[in-house]
């Protein structure tokens, strides 16, 4: 069995709950859902769709990073929507953060989301060796 190494960084959201951030398997990390909390307070950032998918890529960007992966090696993303409606509008910011990369990524929307948000994402991503 391959040896799994726990991630945790300061610059993206404390799990609330029996998780990690991330973990690192072989050349590959696995992150948990980000949701739109602030790293420092805790606190729920942004009331609409676009102000909350910055702050979800961020905590994502900041686990990756940590890892030793980044957005670019990201291979598959999961992204929950609490409204279908708002793909538009995440998949801009979305877009704004992979740029000419297109990791997969399978989108559905979810009955509810943790805190009420409007958005969760997860990667998985390989590790830059």
């Amino acid at each position: 069995m391959a040896d799994l190494k726990t991630v945790h960084t300061s610059a993206a959201p404390a799990a609330i709950g029996p998780y990690s951030q991330a973990i690192i398997s072989g050349n590959l990390v696995f992150t948990a859902g980000q949701i739109p909390l602030d790293p420092a307070s805790g606190d729920l950032v942004g009331s609409d769709i676009r102000e909350q998918t910055t702050r979800v890529l961020e905590n994502l960007k900041a686990i990756l990073e940590q890892a030793g992966a980044s957005l670019q090696t990201v291979v598959k993303t999961t992204v929950y929507l609490a409204d279908m409606s708002e793909f538009a509008a995440m998949n801009e910011v979305y877009a704004s953060y992979f740029g000419d990369h297109k990791p997969a990524r399978s989108t559905v929307q979810a009955a509810r989301l943790p805190r009420d948000v409007r958005v969760e994402i997860d990667a998985v991503a390989q590790i830059a060796r």
